[in-house]
């Protein structure tokens, strides 16, 4: 489920004072919603709102979503010849004909070459999240 980032303070804290009136006033479900109420009002007040929206989003975004190809190729020669033009920059990852490489320094020559680097979707169809994949390797 995909969580707003940018969401409205004052909605929110409408939305905990509405929650929190179902409980008793002392209650540990008045004390964490009190809390909760509290801490969002001190992030805003000490203006560091963005801060936590960002933190708030990168908690709720699994990691598979950080990773970013900037290059797709059809073929290696066509990888070969953007890396030969001097594009790729240590790090960078791409697609080479369906598969995930890494731009890495040349080992005994200058400039770049690519490391094999499994994109996630290549990793989610050989270990699907709800298989075993110590199992997988041993049949």
């Amino acid at each position: 489920m995909a969580y707003n980032s940018n969401f409205d303070v004052d909605s929110v804290m409408e939305v905990l004072k509405t929650v929190n009136e179902k409980y008793q006033e002392g209650s540990p479900e008045d004390e964490a919603l009190r809390i909760a109420a509290v801490s969002l009002l001190y992030v805003r007040e000490i203006q560091k709102l963005e801060d936590y929206r960002e933190f708030f989003r990168s908690f709720y975004t699994p990691a598979i979503d950080y990773i970013v190809v900037s290059q797709t190729f059809a073929t290696r020669e066509e990888a070969d010849a953007w890396l030969a033009s001097g594009n790729g920059k240590d790090g960078e990852l791409v697609r080479i004909a369906g598969q995930g490489f890494q731009v890495i320094p040349a080992r005994k020559q200058k400039g770049m070459m690519f490391l094999r680097t499994p994109l996630p979707e290549e990793l989610m169809k050989e270990f699907p999240p709800d298989s075993d994949p110590a199992r997988k390797r041993h049949t």
